[in-house]
């Protein structure tokens, strides 16, 4: 893809610094897009828009906030605005997990998971938007396999791509007619820390990760993809073999996916009837 579709355009990414999220912003600083980059993480907010500088010339806002608060997503996105003068694309990357069974689970941590990862897309897209709207712009969100694979020991998670969807599919209806695309990505397995930041039931954060049953996708294949579906305006992206394997599964042989899918999705062993 040419750099054209994204010249001068102003890019905002939450969960910047690390993972997908940092490999896009990589990707569209490539293609000369003003970025706005959201992270919790100070330090690498500071060392990562210096780096987009040196090695590519990139104009960047780093900007610390938690998208989980509301009050902060307003005044990121006002930030925003006032020092690039609007938005044009605003893609909704930030995100956590868990591992944990539901009946182990605490509330708090339902709740965390649906705060970082609904209602974060939420809060900037409700605040981005009249930015969006007048300069027809679009909305990226990073949803999963999950959110038609559940996997095991992920009820949360699998929760929140699912309301993602519920949300997402419908802005996109309300704001077609006004120049508006929406674009909902679900990603297979990706090399990123998300696994290793899981929480637990208790809310504290996993101390090992689960050996992952396929193969796994570089976070610059995914941007990569996730940068060519921009450019052409998608409505959905589904990245991964994995990802329609299942879907067909789970669509037309439900009970096989359930028995045999989910665990291999999941990580966890399948066990035969003499075990």
């Amino acid at each position: 893809m040419g750099r054209a579709a994204f010249q001068q355009k102003v890019v905002v990414i939450t969960g910047g610094c690390a993972g997908i999220g940092r490999a896009l912003a990589l990707r569209f600083a490539q293609a000369g897009a003003h970025l706005a980059i959201l992270d919790i993480h100070d330090e690498s907010l500071v060392a990562f828009r210096q780096q987009l500088h040196d090695k590519l010339n990139a104009d960047v806002l780093a900007i610390n906030c938690d998208v989980s608060d509301d009050q902060a997503c307003a005044e990121a996105m006002a930030q925003v605005v006032e020092h690039f003068g609007g938005i044009d694309l605003l893609i909704n990357n930030a995100g956590i997990t868990h591992r944990s069974a539901f009946a182990d689970t605490d509330l708090a941590v339902f709740q965390r998971i649906m705060a970082v990862n609904y209602f974060g897309a939420l809060n900037c897209t409700r605040h981005a938007l009249p930015s969006l709207l007048a300069r027809r712009g679009q909305v990226i969100v990073l949803s999963s396999l999950s959110s038609f694979a559940p996997l095991l020991n992920r009820s949360a998670y699998n929760a929140s791509k699912h309301a993602l969807h519920g949300l997402f599919e419908t802005l996109r209806m309300e704001v077609r007619e006004q120049g508006v695309n929406v674009m909902l990505v679900s990603p297979g397995f990706t090399a990123t820390d998300i696994r290793k930041n899981a929480l637990v039931g208790d809310g504290s954060v996993a101390q090992a990760t689960t050996a992952m049953p396929f193969k796994v996708s570089a976070p610059a294949e995914v941007a990569e993809a996730i940068y060519r579906g921009a450019c052409r305006r998608k409505r959905q992206l589904i990245l991964s073999n994995v990802d329609w394997q299942a879907r067909l599964i789970a669509r037309f042989f439900p009970r096989l996916f359930e028995r045999w899918m989910v665990p291999r999705l999941s990580g966890v062993k399948v066990r035969s009837q003499g075990e």
